[in-house]
């Protein structure tokens, strides 16, 4: 394969990214040319924020083709648009064959979340000390055991199911994603766990996750939910968890427990209004600038 790199000012990258894909690039993707250096700019913002700007005020465009001649190809085609101007070529080049599945993989290694509980891709023995596993390969669905929304969550439901077989009780997974929570209660000894998403991928990527680590739960719509639970978990973002606060505080069982996250630190505030005609929450975790926040009925 050849790679063709160009620079870009912002207001050119959607052009030429059109036009490369028009022109049969196997890929075409944006860098920040400017990265690691005085001059890199924030492009992204918090969750729930509009980004700072759409765009960098620099851009390397990076397209790959099959052969050089159709890079080349590409490369003449673009230079007499007038929208090229200007762009630059900073360089045409070979690209090395490569395992790309075993680099991918390599980029996933297995997650400590306590000790002895631990996440790992199914390519990864697990470690020595691993006693409770979920085997988990990243996918569509939001939820590797990477984040440390999922950690907390995931370290939450191992702090409070390791004292008794049912100590979880009837479990709620709302906004399943992965399914990741859902099969960490279900590792901890949950017996009845509903795991519900409004994004079928999400449903379909919990199902397929819970058979592969020998798990039961049901996972549908969240119009599958029915009754009231022990443990209500939901790993969303603040302004759903606000909105949501009287459906999930509703389906809190007495003497049970709801478990927030998803929510920054500077969100906390937010979120105890949100939820104080119902409950008092509380931030019972903390990593990396976010919070778990949790409600006992």
């Amino acid at each position: 394969m050849f790679e063709l790199c160009l620079m870009c000012p912002e207001d050119r990258v959607e052009t030429l990214s059109d036009a490369l894909d028009a022109l049969d690039a196997l890929s075409v993707s944006v860098e920040d040319a400017d990265a690691q250096t005085d001059a890199e700019q924030a492009l992204f913002g918090e969750p729930g924020m509009p980004p700072p700007k759409e765009g960098w005020q620099r851009s390397r465009v990076l397209a790959l083709f099959a052969t050089q001649a159709l890079a080349q190809e590409a490369l003449d085609l673009l230079q007499a648009q007038d929208f090229f101007a200007t762009c630059a070529l900073l360089e045409l080049r070979e690209v090395p064959e490569q395992d790309w599945v075993r680099l991918t993989q390599s980029q996933f290694t297995p997650v400590d979340i306590t000790p002895e509980f631990w996440i790992v891709p199914t390519w990864h023995e697990p470690p020595a000390q691993a006693r409770v596993i979920i085997r988990l390969d990243p996918g569509l669905a939001f939820g590797t055991g990477t984040h440390p929304t999922t950690r907390m969550c995931l370290r939450w439901i191992a702090n409070h199911g390791a004292g008794s077989a049912h100590a979880l009780g009837r479990v709620l997974d709302y906004g399943c994603g992965s399914g990741i929570l859902a099969i960490g209660a279900a590792k901890f000894g949950a017996l009845d766990i509903d795991a519900v998403d409004i994004d079928e991928a999400a449903v379909e990527s919990t199902v397929l996750n819970a058979q592969a680590n020998a798990v039961l739960l049901k996972a549908g719509l969240p119009d599958a939910v029915s009754g009231t639970y022990q443990t209500v978990l939901a790993n969303i973002l603040a302004t759903p968890l606000k909105v949501l606060a009287p459906l999930l505080w509703s389906r809190v069982a007495p003497g049970g427990a709801l478990v927030l996250a998803g929510i920054l630190e500077r969100q906390a505030e937010e979120l105890k209004q949100a939820y104080a005609p119902y409950c008092q929450l509380n931030v019972s975790d903390q990593e990396d600038g976010w919070i778990l926040m949790t409600a006992a009925r």
